[in-house]
């Protein structure tokens, strides 16, 4: 099987503009490339949520990735607008996926529960959120990792679904 393919947009209005380093990006594409993804993308964009849902809407429908993740922008600012440009943009959420990120999150640092990220998908493309500091991302690739390559499996009825372990789903539409 191909390596699954992968976006990874980081939102960061002092990172854009060259003001900080941006860590948390290039973290996680490390982290996906060890694990055998393809990482086609990685930009750095300002917390602009009109960039934000063209960039969502190219990556799941245009160039049709497997996985999008965005890192920053899921806080309390005003200026923080990740998850509802990302509500915007799904299809279905699904919601088990922010959940385990703020539970686990919180398990080590308490103010873990104000990140307001979401996760779902759009087509064959599962997009989910994850906080800006580059531990807080890089927890929550380490978390999700083993469940992504299974929901992209059901989702792009490539395997068995869920529940239904060893269940092969083109077996079964015939």
């Amino acid at each position: 099987m191909a390596p699954l393919r992968l976006g990874i947009i980081i939102l960061s209005d002092k990172a854009s503009q060259g003001e900080r380093e941006d860590l948390s990006g290039p973290l996680l594409r490390d982290l996906a490339v060890r694990g055998g993804w393809n990482v086609e993308k990685l930009e750095v964009l300002p917390d602009d949520p009109e960039r934000l849902e063209q960039l969502l809407l190219d990556y799941s429908d245009k160039l049709g990735l497997d996985l999008i993740l965005t890192s920053g922008g899921t806080g309390l600012s005003s200026r923080d607008t990740t998850p509802e440009v990302t509500a915007r943009v799904l299809e279905k959420e699904i919601p088990g996926i922010a959940e385990i990120l703020r539970i686990k999150g919180f398990e080590k640092k308490k103010t873990a529960v104000l990140s307001r990220g979401r996760a779902g998908f759009r087509g064959r493309s599962l997009i989910i959120n994850l906080p800006g500091s580059p531990a807080a991302a890089a927890e929550g690739w380490e978390i999700l990792q083993p469940v992504i390559p299974h929901a992209l499996e059901v989702l792009q009825g490539r395997g068995a679904e869920c529940g239904l372990p060893g269940v092969n789903l083109q077996d079964r539409q015939r």
